[in-house]
């Protein structure tokens, strides 16, 4: 009897504390390579937030939430916020009642186009609902068209009430209701 070869995806968990550093450096490195995003000389405070993105779990119900592959890499992250008073955008958002969100979607340049974003971005889904919250909140940019898509897919909805605009930049608002 042959033995079937099963390929394991990847596995979604909360990042260990121990892997925060790996995870600031990716998202240093994702969103710096975006064609129309500013660079970090331009927004020297948001690669910083970046680079130091573990800290944001010291907020009431933050989670970074990575996925790695089966040999322990760092394909992606993502901050779950599962209540919006400490999402830390601009706009409205702070202010939804009821709602979770995330914010500083990652994936690794070499996990691009595997599924890794829509893992996180359900996993995220996932814990909205296990907590009873009636909505996600998202924001993206125009330099994000392909997370941008993949939430569209995802049932995320435009939302031009949360847009806001940050030194310049626009930045774009979604919810997904539960």
């Amino acid at each position: 009897m042959e033995s079937e070869i099963v390929s394991v995806g990847p596995t979604v968990r909360a990042a260990y504390p121990n892997e925060y550093t790996e995870i600031g450096q990716l998202m240093v490195e994702v969103y710096s390579s975006l064609e129309g995003f500013p660079k970090p000389s331009e927004r020297p405070r948001y690669y910083n937030l970046l680079a130091n993105v573990g800290d944001l779990t010291a907020k009431p119900e933050a989670e970074l939430i990575v996925a790695v592959s089966s040999k322990g890499t760092i394909l992606g992250a993502v901050v779950y916020f599962g209540d919006m008073q400490y999402y830390g955008s601009g706009g409205t958002a702070t202010k939804e009642k009821h709602a979770a969100g995330f914010r500083l979607l990652a994936v690794s340049p070499l996990a691009r186009g595997q599924g890794v974003g829509k893992l996180l971005v359900q996993a995220c889904i996932n814990k909205a609902r296990e907590t009873n919250r009636q909505q996600v909140v998202i924001h993206t940019t125009r330099a994000m068209q392909t997370a941008w898509q993949m939430y569209e897919k995802s049932g995320f909805k435009r939302s031009e009430d949360l847009d806001f605009e940050q030194e310049g930049l626009e930045v774009f608002g979604f919810r997904l209701a539960l």
